[in-house]
């Protein structure tokens, strides 16, 4: 059993050599790209690297011992063996944990984008209630919410929102949110007091700098037109919206809550640039193995992942086979209970994943 941890510790050494000699670079500074990743795989591994030096020195402790015990039993040296192989037995569970790999996007600021999907006007003001859910649930983790845009609908809904969640371990927080939502309630309008069920959509797509994700202006049709508010109402009389096409990919921006014309662009470009990132990162989970994929089920925004049953009181995350109070929880912006569980439950999966392979 020891030998799948000796392997990891010699790993965790030379990662330590290789992210040392990155760090003594002195054209690391001039690539801020290269640099914060490379600060960000040290920090994340300050842990593992402490606990091999620990286990390493242990290792050679209960060496030793075990050739004094070859010569001849000493009650001494037989203490000091089993001393230094239950440290090790100790130890060995806590480098594997140290080892999996974070998600390199965690730390990153979030988008979160919100529509309605079927249930017309019941699922418009579903999307409402998510979006007041997140915003408190971000507020109470520390986190920062800036409101990227709205397109109201009828009877208070919302046809789509996009926030943005800033602050550390933001995409962390969110990203298991993403997937289709349902809600099943009796809606204000029902005279006959049936529940109806709807649903809403839920994407959650890490921030990315300019720096990082290049876009080509040529692939990028602009085109501008005058804003409107609910039911065509016009709420501006110049062309101050923005609707960007990425041509290569097909992916269609718009964004028309600012005045300026300006602003409505570089906002558009923010959740461009966040979608292209999204959509690279899918790509190469695809090519990763099912064991291996580090968000819990799909990821697809097809796949419900969670009931919010109003009669019941009661939200289940179906992943998880969850279930926590609706109104007294989740409805006062109290995720954790849920983001927890499915974080821990990546982490196992990970773990697990990452056993597996030591031992092919």
């Amino acid at each position: 059993m020891s030998a799948d941890v000796d392997r990891l510790v010699d790993q965790i050494v030379r990662t330590r050599s290789e992210l040392s000699e990155a760090m003594a670079d002195p054209d690391l500074a001039a690539d801020r790209v290269r640099y914060a990743e490379v600060n960000r795989r040290w920090s994340g591994l300050v842990e593992a690297f402490e606990l091999a030096d620990t286990w390493r020195d242990a290792s050679e402790r209960a060496a030793e011992a075990e050739e004094l015990l070859a010569e001849g039993e000493d009650p001494d040296v037989r203490a000091l063996f089993a001393e230094a192989r239950g440290e090790l037995d100790d130890l060995a569970p806590r480098i594997r944990e140290a080892m999996v790999e974070r998600d390199p996007d965690d730390d990153r600021d979030t988008l979160v984008e919100i529509r309605p999907g079927a249930g017309g006007e019941e699922a418009a003001l579903f999307a409402r209630d998510l979006l007041d859910i997140y915003t408190r649930y971000a507020e109470s983790r520390g986190l920062r919410v800036e409101l990227i845009s709205t397109t109201e609908a009828d009877a208070g809904g919302l046809r789509e929102a996009t926030i943005a969640v800033k602050g550390n371990g933001a995409f962390a927080v969110f990203k298991h949110e993403a997937g289709v939502h349902r809600v099943q309630r009796v809606p204000a309008t029902e005279s006959q007091g049936r529940i109806h069920t709807s649903t809403a959509t839920v994407a959650v797509l890490p921030e990315v700098e300019d720096v990082e994700i290049t876009i080509d202006l040529n692939d990028v049709k602009r085109d501008v037109y005058r804003s409107s508010g609910p039911g065509g109402q016009s709420v501006n009389t110049t062309d101050s919206a923005v609707r960007l096409t990425h041509l290569p990919t097909g992916i269609v921006v718009s964004m028309q809550d600012e005045k300026s014309q300006l602003q409505n662009y570089e906002r558009a470009m923010r959740v461009l640039r966040a979608r292209l990132y999204e959509r690279a990162r899918a790509e190469r989970e695809a090519e990763l193995s099912a064991a291996r994929r580090s968000q819990l089920g799909t990821g697809e925004r097809s796949e419900k992942v969670r009931t919010y049953n109003y009669p019941q009181n009661r939200v289940t995350d179906h992943r998880i086979g969850l279930t926590v109070p609706l109104r007294e929880q989740v409805l006062v912006g109290n995720l954790s209970a849920i983001t927890d569980t499915l974080a821990a439950e990546e982490r196992r999966r990970l773990l697990a994943a990452q056993t597996e392979g030591s031992l092919e």
